[in-house]
């Protein structure tokens, strides 16, 4: 939480205006929504109920979510479904790059649900679809958002070895607040994945939620161990209840302190902060190339 009291549950339900968003229209939107339903694809715009659809959707983009729709973990902030998945889908690769190809994305951003039941928690189809993308749709870019495969070093090197131009791994929230948030995740363990991905020559970028309970300096820490372990780029936006049966909104946080997390980023060491209540892991991605 902010520096302010926090909100009561009434107040938390109702949305301050810095948060309201136009409802996805257009042509741009149109064409987008038909190559997702036409090839079949999963996206975190959907999946995730992201804010900002309406917006990337009709400027062409999307966040593809590849490894199915179905995730192994239960976080109290997402909205994607849980459970044990039943299939694993080789051709998924090669309909995600055709549909990135007819799109003409520059810069695709790729992430996925957690697969805990797989040895490689699914390594080997992120190398797969990152290649794929590299053949079929040639000179695209890509940010790959990436689960901490319970901190395997040999996943994390496979995603390593095909180099995507940005590695995203989140840390979603403070420390303290990791069991009721995060509850099959550990914080330790991501900030490992962060340092393996700088140390194999990556450029490195993380993201977290507020507005959940934590308090200004904790996010400051976060700030410091981010940067200690060689993250370059950070995002950072107000956290919204996805259903009912999901973490409730403990506080809005105003858009003048998601300004002073932007400036002491910077001062931290950061190349790059995105900081506000819509901000989100994927959204002006291709901003965090080099």
């Amino acid at each position: 939480m902010s520096e302010t009291a926090e909100a009561k549950p009434e107040e938390r339900r109702r949305k301050p205006e810095w948060l309201r968003v136009k409802l996805p229209t257009g042509e741009g939107y149109r064409h987008v929504r038909g190559l997702v339903d036409q090839y079949k694809l999963h996206t975190i715009c959907e999946s995730g109920n992201c804010p900002n659809m309406g917006e990337c959707w009709g400027a062409g983009t999307a966040t593809f979510m590849i490894l199915g729709n179905v995730c192994t973990r239960s976080c109290g902030f997402c909205a994607v479904l849980t459970g044990m998945p039943t299939e694993l889908d080789w051709d998924e690769p090669r309909r995600v790059a055709e549909a990135i190809k007819l799109m003409k994305v520059k810069h695709a951003v790729l992430t996925s649900v957690n697969r805990d039941e797989m040895k490689d928690g699914g390594a080997a189809i992120w190398a797969a679809t990152v290649n794929a993308v590299r053949e079929i749709s040639v000179g695209t870019t890509m940010e790959t958002l990436i689960p901490d495969f319970k901190g395997s070093v040999e996943s994390v090197e496979k995603i390593i070895d095909v180099a995507p131009e940005v590695v995203s791994h989140n840390m979603e929230t403070i420390k303290r607040l990791y069991k009721q948030v995060r509850p099959q995740a550990k914080y330790e363990r991501s900030l490992k994945v962060i340092n393996q991905l700088k140390q194999g020559g990556m450029r490195t970028k993380s993201g977290i939620m507020v507005g959940l309970g934590e308090q200004k300096e904790e996010v400051l820490q976060v700030m410091d161990d981010l940067v200690e372990n060689g993250c370059d780029v950070m995002t950072i936006g107000q956290y919204l209840q996805p259903t009912k049966n999901h973490l409730e909104v403990k506080e809005w946080i105003h858009p003048d302190v998601f300004s002073c997390y932007h400036d002491e980023g910077m001062k931290k060491g950061f190349q790059i902060v995105e900081s506000g209540p819509l901000v989100r892991s994927s959204y002006h991605a291709e901003k965090h190339l080099k």
